[in-house]
C-alpha cells in the first residue's frame, strides 16, 4: 500500500484508524501548541508592490488550491489585469502545472515571495496570485483566501500527524473569503459545511465551488474528448496526488470502471514507474492522469503504448461565486495605489 493511501486511512473516520492513530495524539498535540504560539506572535507584515490576493487552506493539500488559484489567475486576465503566480516552488511540478493551466502568466517559484514579486513585477506582472500562503503571516495581503474540502473536513480533527489538519478553526478569522470544493464529496455536504463555516466566520462571504472533471486531453498531442469517453470504459487511474481516492471517484462517475495506482503526493516517477504503469495499461482501454502528474510523465512515455489521457478540471460554482468576484475587483480597483 502506498504512503497516500495509509495517511488517508490513517486520517479516515473509520474505527480502526482512530484507534491506529492515538499514538500520535501527543505528537499533534505539540505540535497544535507550536502552531498557535507562531501565529500569536506579533510580527511585521511586508506589502508586495503589487495587488496581492493569496489562496491557502488549513489541510495538508487536496483542496482544490492549485485549480482555484488558476482559475483566479484567469479572471485577472479577464479583467485586463496581467497576474503572476507565486509559489514556493515545492515538490517541481505545481509551477509547470500552472503554467499550462494559465499560458498567459507568469509563473514565480521561489520560497521569498518579496523576491519574487520583484521579478513578477520587472516581468510585467500587474496583480500578484500566492498560491499556498494562508500561513505565510508576514505578507500583507488584499484578499485572503481560504479553501477548505469537503473531503477533509470529514476525516479526522487533529492536526499533523494525527490529521491532515496544518491549523483548524480558529484561523477562520484571518480569511477574507472563504470558499468550500468538493470533488466527491455532494454539493448538500459542502453546503452543510458552508453554513457551519460561515456561523464560525460571521461577514466573510462563504462560496462553495464543485472542481468538476470537464474534459480530457492526449497527454502528447492535446487531442481533446469528453469525459462521456470513459463511459463503459476500463481505465488505469495514476494519481500522484494528496487525495487519489477522489481523483478516482470522479473518473468513476463518469462510468469508467477504475484501477487505481496511487502514489505519493509530488512523487517524480522514475523509469520503472513509467515502465510499470505502461505495463499496467495493457488490457485496458485507456490511462488516465492528474495534470500535476502529466507534467513529469509528458515526454517520458514509451512509444507503442497509446498515451494517456489527461482529466482537465474546471471550477463551477454553485453558491456565492459572484462574491469572490466581487473581492477580486476592490483588489484590482486598487492597482493605481501600489
Amino acid at each position: 500500500m502506498s504512503a497516500a493511501r495509509v495517511l488517508h486511512w490513517l486520517w479516515s473516520d473509520s474505527a480502526a484508524a482512530r484507534i491506529a492513530r492515538l499514538p500520535l495524539v501527543p505528537v499533534a498535540g505539540a505540535y497544535w501548541a507550536a502552531v498557535k504560539l507562531r501565529a500569536a506572535r506579533r510580527r511585521p507584515t511586508v506589502r508586495l508592490p503589487l495587488p496581492t490576493i493569496a489562496v491557502g487552506n488549513l489541510s495538508v493539500g487536496g483542496t482544490g488550491k492549485t485549480p482555484l488559484a488558476a482559475w483566479i489567475a484567469g479572471y485577472c486576465l479577464g479583467r485586463g489585469r496581467r497576474p503572476a503566480i507565486l509559489l514556493r516552488g515545492y515538490g517541481g511540478d505545481e509551477p509547470l502545472v500552472h503554467a499550462r493551466l494559465v499560458p498567459q502568466a507568469i509563473v514565480v517559484a521561489n520560497p521569498d515571495r518579496v523576491a519574487g514579486a520583484a521579478v513578477a513585477r520587472a516581468q510585467g506582472a500587474a496583480v500578484l496570485v500566492l498560491d499556498d500562503a494562508y500561513q505565510l503571516l508576514d505578507v500583507a495581503r488584499d484578499v485572503n483566501i481560504l479553501v477548505v474540502s469537503a473531503e477533509s473536513a470529514a476525516g479526522s480533527p487533529w492536526p499533523l500527524p494525527a490529521g491532515p489538519w496544518r491549523e483548524r478553526w480558529g484561523a477562520l478569522l484571518r480569511a477574507d473569503v472563504i470558499v468550500v470544493t468538493r470533488k466527491r464529496a455532494t454539493a448538500a455536504a459542502a453546503g452543510a459545511l458552508a453554513d457551519a463555516l460561515a456561523r464560525r466566520r460571521p461577514g466573510a462571504p462563504v462560496c462553495t465551488a464543485w472542481l468538476a472533471l470537464d474534459h480530457l486531453e492526449g497527454m502528447e498531442t492535446g487531442r481533446r474528448c469528453d469525459a462521456g469517453t470513459l463511459a463503459g470504459r476500463r481505465i488505469v487511474a495514476a494519481a500522484g496526488i494528496a487525495d487519489p481516492a477522489s481523483f478516482s471517484e470522479q473518473l468513476a462517475a463518469a462510468g469508467a470502471t477504475v484501477q487505481l495506482v496511487a502514489y505519493q503526493d509530488h512523487h517524480p516517477f522514475s523509469p520503472g514507474d513509467v515502465r510499470r504503469l505502461a505495463q499496467a495499461a495493457a488490457g485496458r482501454d485507456y490511462v488516465v492522469v492528474t495534470e500535476k502528474d502529466a507534467v513529469k510523465l509528458r515526454g517520458r512515455w514509451p512509444g507503442g503504448v497509446p498515451e494517456p489521457l489527461v482529466a482537465v478540471l474546471a471550477v463551477r460554482w454553485e453558491r456565492n461565486g459572484q462574491l469572490l468576484e466581487h473581492a477580486l475587483d476592490a483588489a484590482l480597483r486598487r492597482s493605481s495605489e501600489h
